[in-house]
């Protein structure tokens, strides 16, 4: 394996750099050996001939001309301040090659007659990322460039008359590119005449072509794949990636018989498939010659074994800091290697303000065609970034229309969301709220907490009001604070509402790590993998809630299984029910203290780590009645299924659930007492009827005044129908 410093050695350079004799040789000397020291730790270290003439030159009895002229011939530039600061630059003899897809060390000489002790810079309009682009700049953007400013080197120049910093190339592509380097010190240092700038022509090689074999079991598959070099530089380089590649994303997804173009050296990759998997980790070096490399996915729990199917109902292809320029976002395709790089069975993927005009063409009321019998990928609508946005963002799915009724731009929709939903529900949509959490903070974390909220931003807001005329089927949850999340929700089903809850990741607004973040499983009753089922079981509550990294399958309350015939068991008068779940968690063995110690509003929110019993590898499974943890029982998460079981009396008409708090969370079976409906608690009542009114409050003046009247009659509607649960309750 040869290095460029290697390469510098066998060829003839172009022209020398002048040498400086004014310098005094302790401080260059000094100077010089971290340098030669940064660029063994980058694994470019100096050929072997020309050490022991550098370490002559640099030992007390050597001369500042010789040691200028060993690092001399590994430089790309030279680059000299006048005494006025002004910054000029001239090609080194160093050969300007580089690797295709791989990163190339060179040294800058630096004349310094003005003492500057900023930082140098470099900047070239052939860098920069591809996302985002401008026009033409695919073309013009080919290389990636950094100064090498870390121990041992520091950041600032020294001051010294001369002295030598280390900068690092990437090429994107092979074959004769011709690349503009400009230089500075600061604001206004660059020379008349542009002569801070000069314009290189580059050889970059090629690289080797490495092929994945990616299988699970004998079947061909795709996977993650993370690749670092022995610095810890992400290949391909992130800020040179273009779709489906994203540039924010240190993985990549290739497919059996795939392949990453990588220049010679040595590498780790990690692989896997979403959480479902056990991770995977290998080295590999590559010299010079086109490879394979096998790799063998291996699950540890499969839930559609089991029927239950995963989805995220929360993914956008446009929008965000990610996809602003163009605001038309990524393609269908770009989108569906994601899906099934996380194995993720449904992917629902919402057009929203960003990118509307664009990717709502993508829409089509049906399942996109790019969707295989066991991936399914839907696109719908999330109302954001419309009037009615203040209230909360509404997730829309199975829509038939996209558009609501004589509008032509987002401007028209209503300024309020329950008319939206109203409509939505009217093509018997599943509706929901996005990122709960947003406007529902409360500081004790209790669960559930008398505390009132704000309703100050863009989460279930509105759903206070809403829910109670019967247009919500679901809440989200796993991509904002969990008490913030389960609160509101937790109350409403205390006065007897049955709004269901789902996971989700607003990738890649909240979460841009990847998709299937948060998830849903859902119980399947189709034949096959089904969009429209999959959201018919959120509706009807037969799923539960995850990160993926812990399973509650197959809950039931005395024999009821969660989402069939109406999630409900009949007691003719009090007694005892029976509970089972077939649980499942995976811990490291170790802790990670570093995501312990985060507080519970910071994310990642929902992380099966969070709840880990002290350093033990178990985690608890509560029962939960009417809001509140009744019962527990500790579960081994090394990825074995076991059942759980658990016996509760029940003395009023109650909903029951399980969760392992933060990580997964079934939806409720409701236990209906001598027929009387919920009303489980006056607090919670109360509760509800308050935030009605502070709700109203903060969304009443960003709605438009022709649609106000009818916006406050539905809330004091809403109101009303709290108050008279609230005189219906008995429990305190």
């Amino acid at each position: 394996m040869r290095t460029l410093l290697a390469l510098v050695g066998a060829l003839a350079w172009a022209a020398e750099l002048p040498v400086n004799r004014k310098v005094e040789h302790q401080p260059l000397a000094a100077q010089a050996q971290r340098v030669v020291e940064a660029l063994a730790l980058l694994g470019d270290p100096l050929p072997q001939e020309d050490e022991r003439p550098l370490r002559q030159a640099l030992s007390a009895a050597g001369t500042v001309e010789a040691i200028q002229r060993v690092l001399d011939r590994y430089c790309l530039a030279g680059v000299h301040i006048n005494p006025e600061s002004r910054v000029s630059v001239t090609q080194g003899p160093a050969p300007a090659v580089l690797a295709e897809q791989g990163w190339r060390t060179f040294l800058i000489k630096v004349y310094n007659e003005a003492g500057v002790t900023a930082v140098l810079a470099v900047d070239s309009p052939n860098a920069g990322p591809l996302a985002n682009r401008p026009e033409g700049a695919l073309a013009r953007r080919w290389m990636d460039i950094q100064m090498f400013n870390r121990q041992p080197l520091r950041p600032h120049l020294s001051g010294l008359e001369v002295e030598y910093r280390i900068v690092q190339l990437y090429a994107r592509e092979r074959g004769k590119r011709e690349g503009k380097l400009i230089f500075d010190v600061g604001q206004g240092t660059q020379d008349l005449g542009f002569r801070s700038e000069i314009d290189i022509l580059f050889s970059v090689l090629p690289a080797a072509k490495i092929t994945f074999r990616v299988r699970e079991g004998q079947m061909p598959s795709i996977a993650s794949f993370i690749v670092r070099d022995a610095r810890g530089r992400v290949y391909p380089s992130q800020a040179k990636r273009l779709a489906p590649d994203f540039f924010f994303h240190p993985q990549v997804y290739r497919a059996d018989g795939e392949s990453l173009m990588l220049p010679d050296g040595d590498y780790t990759v990690e692989y896997g498939r979403g959480p479902e998997y056990r991770a995977g980790r290998l080295t590999v070096r590559v010299e010079g010659k086109d490879r394979e490399v096998d790799i063998r996915l291996e699950r540890w729990i499969d839930p559609a074994r089991w029927g239950w199917i995963s989805g995220d109902h929360h993914i956008h292809a446009a929008g965000c800091a990610h996809y602003e320029k163009p605001t038309e976002g990524v393609y269908p395709r770009d989108m569906m290697r994601h899906v099934l790089g996380e194995d993720l069975k449904i992917g629902s993927v919402l057009s929203w303000g960003p990118g509307w005009y664009f990717q709502k063409t993508f829409f089509e009321g049906k399942d996109h065609e790019l969707s295989t019998p066991r991936h399914r990928m839907h696109y719908d609508v999330e109302v954001s970034g419309f009037p009615s946005s203040h209230t909360g963002h509404l997730v829309l799915l199975g829509l038939s229309e996209q558009d609501y009724p004589n509008t032509r731009r987002i401007e028209d929709w209503p300024s309020w969301g329950m008319p939206v939903l109203r409509w939505a529900k009217k093509q018997n949509a599943v509706t929901g709220y996005a990122h709960s959490g947003w406007g529902l903070a409360i500081r004790d974390g209790k669960l559930p907490s008398l505390e009132l909220p704000a309703f100050d931003g863009i989460g279930a807001n509105e759903y206070i009001a809403s829910v109670a005329h019967g247009l919500v089927d679901f809440i989200s949850a796993v991509d904002t604070p969990y008490p913030w999340e389960l609160n509101i929700w937790y109350h409403t089903l205390n006065a007897g509402f049955r709004t269901r809850m789902s996971g989700e990741t607003d990738f890649p607004c909240i979460y841009d790590d990847r998709v299937g973040l948060g998830r849903s499983y859902v119980r399947q009753k189709a034949a096959r993998i089904s969009y429209q089922d999959w959201i018919e079981g959120i509706r009807e509550g037969r799923s539960y809630v995850s990160d993926g990294r812990s399973h509650l399958m197959d809950f039931s309350v005395s024999g009821q299984a969660v989402g069939e015939a109406a999630s409900q068991v009949e007691l003719s008068r009090p007694g005892k029910v029976g509970v089972r779940v077939r649980a499942a968690a995976l811990l490291a063995e170790q802790p990670d203290q570093k995501l312990r110690s985060l507080s519970w509003e910071q994310k990642p929110y929902w992380d099966l780590e969070r709840a880990r019993i002290g350093r033990s590898r178990s985690v608890p499974v509560e029962l939960v009645v009417n809001g509140q943890a009744v019962q527990r029982k500790e579960l081994v998460a090394d990825g074995v299924i076991r059942e759980l079981t658990f016996e509760q009396q029940i003395a009023v008409s109650s909903w029951v659930a399980v969760r392992i708090l933060p990580s997964s969370h079934t939806n409720p079976v409701f236990v209906i007492v001598d027929g009387q409906p919920i009303r489980a608690s006056k607090g919670s009542i109360q509760w509800c009827l308050d935030a009605v009114e502070r709700c109203w409050r903060q969304k009443a003046p960003l709605i438009r005044p022709a649609e106000r009247l009818q916006a406050e009659a539905a809330y004091q509607e809403a109101a009303e129908i709290y108050r008279k649960r609230l005189a219906e309750a008995v429990a305190p």
